[in-house]
């Protein structure tokens, strides 16, 4: 398995890295800041964003996942290999073992909101190609998060069944 992004992960890297990563850009900071503040509709009213529905081939039936990834995204300011449930867990976590189940278990706003502070929680640095790809295949991503967060390999098996 090679460690490149692929699929939607890989478009939502490229949308970031243009959009949100290059904090020194006026026009990247008012875009985060706006995503981070704004109502759902005013996110699907940003340009950017539709831009990254058409990367993504979404439409309308997704709009409430594409405002999720949209508001989330542009919590991140760095990228980096570590996904972001390892970056939660592991021998020393940064987000409690409650809090973490709190959050694999919630869904919609709730889970919004969890992850806007566990992004925080990792200093704002995750794998981000591997975060969109998580948040836009959410059901299939939590167990992989759970062994993640507990510093386990998940079988190699299961995982390639949840690229698919």
């Amino acid at each position: 398995m090679s460690d490149e992004p692929k699929g939607p992960g890989a478009v939502a890297l490229g949308w970031w890295s243009k959009h949100i990563a290059p904090r020194e850009t006026p026009a990247a900071k008012a875009l985060s800041a706006r995503l981070r503040r704004a109502a759902p509709l005013a996110v699907l009213c940003e340009p950017a964003v539709q831009d990254l529905a058409r990367g993504l081939n979404i439409g309308p039936g997704q709009a409430e996942r594409l405002v999720q990834l949209a508001v989330l995204l542009a919590e991140v300011r760095e990228t980096g290999p570590e996904r972001l449930a390892r970056r939660l867990g592991g021998p020393e976590p940064v987000l409690s073992a409650l809090r973490f189940q709190r959050l694999i278990r919630a869904e919609g706003d709730e889970l919004t909101d969890l992850l806007r502070r566990a992004i925080s929680m990792a200093e704002r640095k995750c794998n981000v190609a591997a975060l969109a790809a998580d948040i836009l295949h959410w059901e299939a991503a939590r167990p992989r998060w759970c062994f993640d967060y507990f510093g386990a390999e998940a079988p190699a098996k299961d995982l390639e069944e949840q690229t698919r």
